[in-house]
């Protein structure tokens, strides 16, 4: 069995698919080697099916610091995330090896723990679904054209976008009259 790195980049599919086209000869550029994957952000929207109570304030007690104080933020908002990943080969035997190594882990979802808020300890566990998978061979005209064949994934990142943490100090004594 052989392994082989397969290279990840940002990048919207078209541009991919050109430079995979372009004549080194020409343009004095190396063709993109194939096989490839490379991701896109699609969309980002509200979700208001998770939304939280925006009015609540979370507060959290600084460890072991001499200047005591206490850090607050209000709660998270949702959003989602859509993105698009790509699998471009020149054969179906690499795009199938590929997709046979990713399709396992999303049942439809796959779940991550991200340390999502650093500054207030917040660990969230963030789901991203595997919406749908599309197959294109965009191979047309004669031998000496490049084949491309491509496997797209659609995938929504369900997370929370944080506002700011304050920080203030620890009230040690009240006077009352």
């Amino acid at each position: 069995a052989q392994t082989m790195k397969v290279p990840l980049a940002y990048g919207p599919k078209a541009k991919w698919l050109a430079r995979s086209r372009e004549d080194p000869a020409l343009n004095k550029k190396v063709a993109v080697t194939l096989p490839r994957i490379g991701f896109e952000i699609s969309g980002l929207t509200y979700d208001a099916t998770r939304k939280l109570n925006k009015s609540i304030k979370v507060k959290k007690a600084s460890n072991g610091t001499n200047d005591e104080q206490i850090k607050s933020g209000f709660m998270p908002v949702p959003y989602n995330v859509d993105f698009e990943l790509f699998i471009m080969s020149k054969n179906s035997d690499d795009a199938l090896q590929i997709v046979e190594q990713i399709l396992p882990y999303f049942q439809p979802d796959y779940t991550i723990t991200m340390n999502d808020n650093p500054d207030m300890g917040v660990k969230k566990d963030i789901p991203v679904i595997l919406n749908s998978i599309t197959y294109e061979d965009d191979y047309q005209g004669d031998f000496t054209t490049r084949r491309a064949i491509i496997y797209t994934m659609d995938f929504t990142c369900k997370f929370y976008l944080y506002g700011p943490v304050t920080s203030s100090k620890v009230i040690k004594t009240v006077q009352v009259d």
